[in-house]
C-alpha cells in the first residue's frame, strides 16, 4: 500500500490549538464498522453507548515534561572564524532536546535540534548557565535528528526534569506550552510516568464520566504504554510495508491480563481507549499462539495497517489523526480505509476539531 492512500485534505483552522474548558464537552463521531454509517454525538454520551458486559481498557501512562532546552559546549563543531558575529551562537547556541525513550538509568534516546550540528562526543548543558542542573553527552547518532544521550548521574533526575522541562506539545500546536498544559495534556487517570505524548483519546474523560461508566456495571482495566517516537514519527517511505516503527515500553499487570483473558473467553467486547491501548493488547496477543494476554513488561514495535487481523479489540475510542500517519493506518485497519476516509471527509466538512486537543470518534 502507498502512503498516498492515507492522505486527506485538512484545513489548518481545524487543528485544535487549545483544549476545551470542559474535557467531556468534545464532539464525537459515532461510526459503525458493519455499515459504514456515522452519527454526530457528544462524548458525554459515550457511557450510554457501552454494553453492560464490555471491558473498557485505558492507558494510564503519565506525560512528563520531556522537552528540554540546553546549550552545547561546542566541542565537536566545525571551525568558524571568530570574526563571524554568529560564531558564538553557532558553537554554543541553544539546543532543543525531546527525550523519547529511556534506554538505561542514565541513557536516553532523543530527538535533537539542530541535529546536523550535534555530533557524537558533544556535551549539552541544561539549566542555569552558571550552574547547569543537567549535563549529557551525545554517545550515538541516528537519522532525522535522533541521538543517544548519556546524562551525568544526579540524585533525582525526574525531579529536575519536572522543574526545568517543558510539556512536549505536538508540533502542530503552534504555541509555546503553558503552565495549564501540565494538567490538561494529561488524562485524569494518568499514574505511571514515562510518556512523551499524551494518549489523547483519554483526555476526554472526567471523574464524572468514569463514575457513570462504573455505575453501568462496566469494568475498567488499565495498561501502561509509554508513548514514544513510534507514535508520532512520520512515515518516510512510499510503500508503507517498508516502514519500521520504534519500540515502546509497556506493562500489563496480572489483574488486567486476567480481566482481558476472561472477557475473551466469555466472548465479551473489549473497548480500547486510544491507539496506544490497541497496540499494547494486539502486540501482547501476537506473542501467544492462542492469543491470550500474558502479564509483564516488554517493548511493542507492532505496526498495524490494513490487512491486520485483530485478536483482542472489538471497539475503539480514538481522536482524529494526521494525514499519512501510522495512527490513521491503524484506524483504517480496524474500520476499513475507505470507510475511515469517508468519515474523515465528513468530519472536515462538519468542522470537527482535529488531533490531540480535538474531538473524537467511537468506532464499533
Amino acid at each position: 500500500m502507498l502512503i498516498s492512500d492515507f492522505d486527506f485534505h485538512l484545513p489548518g483552522e481545524l487543528i485544535a490549538q487549545e483544549p476545551l474548558p470542559n474535557r467531556s464537552a468534545s464532539r464525537m463521531l459515532h461510526l459503525s464498522r458493519a455499515t459504514g454509517e456515522y452519527q454526530d454525538r457528544h462524548f458525554v454520551e459515550f457511557p450510554d453507548l457501552l454494553r453492560p458486559d464490555d471491558l473498557l481498557v485505558v492507558n494510564n501512562s503519565r506525560v512528563f515534561p520531556a522537552r528540554l532546552f540546553g546549550r552545547r559546549a561546542g566541542l565537536h563543531s566545525q571551525p568558524v572564524s571568530p570574526r563571524n558575529p554568529a560564531s558564538r551562537d553557532f558553537l554554543q547556541g541553544q539546543v532543543e532536546v525531546l527525550l523519547t525513550r529511556q534506554l538505561g538509568q542514565w541513557e536516553w534516546q532523543a530527538l535533537v535540534r539542530p541535529g546536523r550540528k550535534i555530533g557524537v562526543g558533544e556535551r549539552i548543558y541544561f539549566g542555569q548557565e552558571a550552574m547547569p542542573e543537567l549535563q549529557a553527552e551525545v554517545t550515538g547518532r541516528g537519522e532525522f535528528g535522533e541521538r543517544t544521550l548519556r546524562f551525568h548521574p544526579i540524585d533525582d533526575f525526574f525531579a529536575v526534569v519536572e522543574r526545568i522541562g517543558h510539556v512536549p506539545l505536538p508540533p502542530y500546536i503552534s504555541r509555546a506550552d503553558r503552565a495549564e498544559d501540565r494538567e490538561r495534556y494529561q488524562t485524569v487517570y494518568a499514574q505511571q510516568q514515562g510518556s512523551v505524548a499524551a494518549p489523547t483519546a483519554g483526555l476526554h474523560f472526567t471523574p464524572e464520566i468514569l463514575a457513570r461508566i462504573r455505575q453501568h456495571g462496566i469494568d475498567i482495566a488499565e495498561i501502561t504504554l509509554h508513548v514514544g517516537l513510534g507514535t508520532f514519527q512520520p512515515v518516510r517511505v512510499e510503500n508503507i510495508e517498508q516502514h519500521k516503527i520504534h519500540r515502546e515500553r509497556f506493562t500489563i499487570s496480572p489483574e488486567t491480563a486476567g480481566k482481558i483473558n476472561r472477557a475473551l473467553a466469555e466472548n465479551r467486547r473489549i473497548v480500547a481507549v486510544g491507539t496506544t491501548t490497541v497496540r499494547t493488547l494486539e502486540y501482547a496477543a501476537s506473542q501467544d499462539s492462542a492469543g491470550r494476554i500474558s502479564p509483564g513488561s516488554a517493548e511493542a514495535d507492532i505496526f498495524i495497517y490494513p490487512g491486520f487481523r485483530f485478536r483482542v479489540i472489538g471497539a475503539l475510542l480514538t481522536n482524529f489523526h494526521l494525514p499519512q500517519s501510522t495512527l490513521l493506518m491503524l484506524v483504517s485497519a480496524f474500520a476499513g480505509r475507505k470507510t475511515i476516509l469517508k468519515a474523515y471527509r465528513y468530519a472536515v466538512n462538519s468542522r470537527y476539531r482535529f488531533f490531540s486537543y480535538g474531538d473524537c470518534m467511537f468506532i464499533e
